[in-house]
């Protein structure tokens, strides 16, 4: 166990166990929650969330769309609240199915946005550990999470918990719906479920890897996460982590993006650059150009991939392993396993608190009250 061991990275080592257990609890659970008919019913899908919430919902679009072939869109929580045109809610059948994912479920814009959307005639299934929440009574039906207490950290385990619940329902979906016989829904998930032994196998040279990363890093002054399509998510829950767990600035953005806008940052040589590139991505070459480039910056680099540093033409680099599941639409569930150990074990190093202690100026956010007590506006 690394010396810089926190709680961070606890949360990390304990996954496999978590993915384990989870997917024995939700399996079944996904499989359920919705009839044959209201499967049929779907014509378009949009998924809600805030937060990690919005990160999942974020590596759950592309598989909902290969597996099912249904239309899906990440839309904020506040722009389904606010701003989502009202002639595209409460078509056909009850359409489309709102997918809204909070553990808590106590976030009042997820609250509002489910309640706008149900007025307006959509279907609405709550991803939430909490029946109770706002977002609990104010959805058609709920898949219940029962993610077991854990000591306190940015989010790590009941991210992984929301990206698996996401990925059982699309696997269910596509498999009632025709689009792939009952035999191969069902090697899906067990390649699922294998991802906890492959993540344990890895773990300790993540470990060895992060550490070495974070002591060379702790330091820097700026982080910019990069990714595309099926890795983006992992890209932005890096981000999210590192403000979280460090209070540090970083940046995310796609790997197109980034020759139009990040490429342009000064101080290069301070500034801390994780690529997330799996090697089954369609937009793999991008990603190596972008890699490449970042080098003839003199970028310091992190690169997280299922492939080695040959896969990325032998760029130079610090690359860490995450698992090369049997079928690409698991990889969300172990990829940002590295960006949260880096982070943490940053953390660690220079004694910041997570959330800054929701002490001082970051008081009004004690318990989550930022994002609790807010107007709720349905209209």
């Amino acid at each position: 166990m690394s010396k810089y061991d926190n709680p961070m990275s606890r949360q990390v080592f304990s996954l496999p166990d978590l993915i384990e257990t989870q997917y024995d609890d939700l399996e079944e659970k996904a499989r359920l929650v919705l009839s044959f008919q209201e499967i049929f019913n779907i014509q378009r899908i949009v998924l809600t969330g805030c937060g990690d919430s919005y990160a999942a919902s974020l590596a759950a679009k592309p598989i909902f769309e290969m597996l099912t072939g249904i239309p899906t869109e990440v839309v904020t929580a506040i722009d389904l609240s606010r701003y989502y045109c009202e002639k595209h809610m409460g078509v056909d059948c009850r359409n489309p199915l709102v997918i809204a994912v909070s553990n808590s479920g106590t976030g009042a814009r997820v609250a509002e946005a489910v309640q706008r959307a149900r007025l307006h005639g959509c279907y609405v299934l709550g991803v939430t550990g909490n029946e109770e929440s706002p977002l609990g009574m104010h959805s058609d039906k709920i898949l219940k999470l029962n993610i077991p207490e854990f000591e306190g950290a940015p989010g790590t385990r009941s991210y992984m918990v929301s990206v698996m619940s996401l990925l059982l329902l699309a696997i269910r979906f596509g498999e009632v719906r025709g689009r792939y016989t009952m035999d191969q829904a069902m090697d899906y998930r067990y390649d699922m479920r294998a991802q906890g032994e492959a993540l344990r196998k890895l773990l300790p040279q993540m470990e060895s890897t992060c550490e070495k990363a974070a002591e060379e890093w702790k330091d820097l002054p700026y982080y910019d996460f990069v990714g595309a399509g099926f890795d983006y998510a992992a890209a932005w829950f890096g981000w999210a982590k590192m403000l979280e767990a460090t209070g540090k600035v970083a940046m995310h953005i796609n790997s197109e993006e980034w020759f139009h806008l990040n490429f342009f940052a000064r101080d290069a040589k301070n500034l801390g650059t994780v690529v997330v590139g799996n090697t089954t991505n369609p937009g793999l070459s991008r990603t190596k150009e972008m890699v490449h480039y970042a080098n003839v910056l003199k970028r310091p680099l992190l690169v997280v991939t299922d492939g080695t540093k040959e896969d990325f033409n032998g760029e130079e680099g610090t690359y860490v392993q995450v698992p090369a599941p049997k079928y690409p639409l698991n990889m969300p569930l172990t990829q940002f396993a590295p960006v949260c150990l880096l982070a943490g074990y940053i953390s660690e190093m220079i004694g910041e608190k997570y959330g800054r202690g929701c002490e001082g100026d970051w008081s009004f956010a004690e318990g989550g009250a930022g994002v609790k007590n807010s107007e709720i506006i349905v209209r």
